[in-house]
């Protein structure tokens, strides 16, 4: 796909500002419901009153989500949202801009670049990474990963294990997970350990106690579920070393869409208690 630079409409924007679509990619050849997410109206503006999304080769459109209040314009390669007068989307506040079809077969990185109206005023959020692609870019394009087959779409932020101490035979690994299209969380491996479990732990007549979730953990789309000390936790039994603090975990994370396809996602989990992380029970009753 080529880098192509397009031209910016407005003053620079704050960072918080850009137009995404949700982390964890998508499944290569598979049925894409894409939310761009708008934050806040253009610079010194007062409302957002019209979006439109440019569409990359690689997504076919079947359909684009009407907005109440909105008038809705659509072609193959493009999708305008434009506000009625009592309709803007007021600068601070978030909406999603919907449009679903059908993702190339091809795994990579797709960009939609998206023009945000507020006004008189506009940016182009159509930016493109050059060759140092770790660079800041003020209008980045919203970025869709698509993923090979058998690669799970889910985004794993703040993963961290609890390190351990020789003898102890069981520890604790915590993350937040969320998938853009729905997964269920369905079973954890590791080489570190004979047993790897997803758990609950709550409070059950003034005892805390632990229990696996047999049927795996529901990640609803676009929704953020917190594993963390004293809830929902991987658990992993029968330790075959200790976990020193400043090693990596591997974990291999396994899931399961509405349809049954299994996927898994390979994680580099740190050893360590970050600051500021709860301590979490360490007792439990099953």
């Amino acid at each position: 796909m080529r880098s192509l630079l397009l031209p910016l409409i407005a003053a620079a924007m704050p960072a918080f500002a850009h137009v995404t679509l949700p982390p964890g990619g998508a499944a290569a050849g598979s049925d894409y419901e894409a939310a761009f997410r708008v934050g806040h109206a253009c610079k010194d503006t007062p409302a957002t009153t019209a979006v439109t999304v440019r569409l990359p080769e690689g997504f076919t459109l079947a359909e684009a989500q009407p907005r109440a209040g909105w008038t809705l314009a659509s072609s193959p390669r493009e999708v305008r949202w434009t506000a009625d007068a009592a309709s803007a989307l007021p600068d601070k506040e978030r909406a999603e801009f919907v449009v679903r079809g059908k993702l190339t077969s091809q795994p990579g990185t797709l960009w939609f670049p998206v023009r945000q109206d507020c006004g008189t005023q506009s940016a182009d959020w159509a930016q493109l990474p050059g060759t140092d692609a770790s660079a800041k870019l003020p209008f980045p394009a919203a970025r869709l990963d698509v993923l090979a087959p058998g690669v799970a779409a889910v985004d794993v932020k703040n993963a961290w294990a609890r390190p351990s101490v020789p003898g102890q035979s069981g520890t604790g690994a915590f993350m937040q997970l969320s998938a853009p299209q729905g997964l269920r969380l369905v079973g954890v491996a590791t080489p570190l350990a004979g047993v790897a479990e997803v758990h609950e732990m709550k409070m059950d007549g003034g005892t805390m106690r632990m229990r696996e979730l047999t049927e795996g953990l529901a990640l609803p789309a676009r929704q953020a579920v917190e594993l963390k000390p004293g809830g929902l936790h991987l658990m992993l039994m029968d330790l075959k070393q200790p976990l020193a603090k400043g090693t990596q975990l591997p974990l291999t994370l396994r899931f399961v869409d509405a349809k049954g396809v299994a996927s898994q996602r390979e994680v580099q989990v740190p050893v360590g208690v970050p600051e500021g992380a709860a301590a979490g029970a360490q007792g439990h009753v099953h």
